[in-house]
């Protein structure tokens, strides 16, 4: 099998693809339907990317139902600490997140159920591509929870407006 799975908890997976290298460089398969249904990750219907320079927080975003988004994050160039915080009401992990290192040295990639607000921090210049697997975005779903919810490493943080205005979580519409 080309991947390893590793259950981080609260159903959010840390999966590690088999890298060849050679005296090219390397390949490796990022996604592959048999081996990632296997673990309840169902097929991509929108790819996104974004670029960030050191410092940029981007999160912590969600969707509601019925257009809630699974999320596999993968970053080609740079690094991140990728975070997903549970907004499961009815959770016994509710508020509670998980996170990890992406970067284009370990080549780790992260599946975010839904259920999840998703964001990150870039720790270098990153370049970020999501497999968004559900729904397609659609911004009346959107939520999302105050940025800083999360001890981030990098304390001069780049935020948008938009990201400035997310309520605390006790105020967020969330699931049930």
């Amino acid at each position: 099998m080309p991947f390893d799975f590793e259950d981080l908890g609260m159903g959010v997976l840390l999966i590690k693809p088999k890298v060849f290298p050679d005296k090219r460089g390397f390949f490796l398969e990022l996604f592959k339907a048999t081996d990632f249904s296997k673990h309840n990750i169902p097929m991509p219907v929108q790819v996104n990317m974004s670029f960030s320079v050191r410092g940029v927080v981007r999160g912590l975003h969600y969707q509601i139902t019925p257009k809630e988004q699974g999320k596999l994050v993968f970053v080609p160039k740079g690094k991140i600490l990728d975070v997903a915080v549970d907004v499961r009401k009815s959770s016994p992990t509710f508020g509670k997140h998980i996170s990890a290192e992406l970067s284009e040295s370990n080549h780790h990639m992260l599946w975010i159920p839904p259920g999840f607000a998703h964001g990150f921090q870039a720790l270098d210049d990153s370049l970020v591509v999501y497999f968004v697997t559900h729904n397609d975005y659609s911004p009346q779903h959107e939520r999302c929870i105050n940025y800083s919810y999360i001890e981030w490493p990098i304390k001069e943080i780049i935020v948008s407006d938009k990201d400035k205005q997310c309520p605390p979580l006790d105020k967020a519409e969330v699931f049930s």
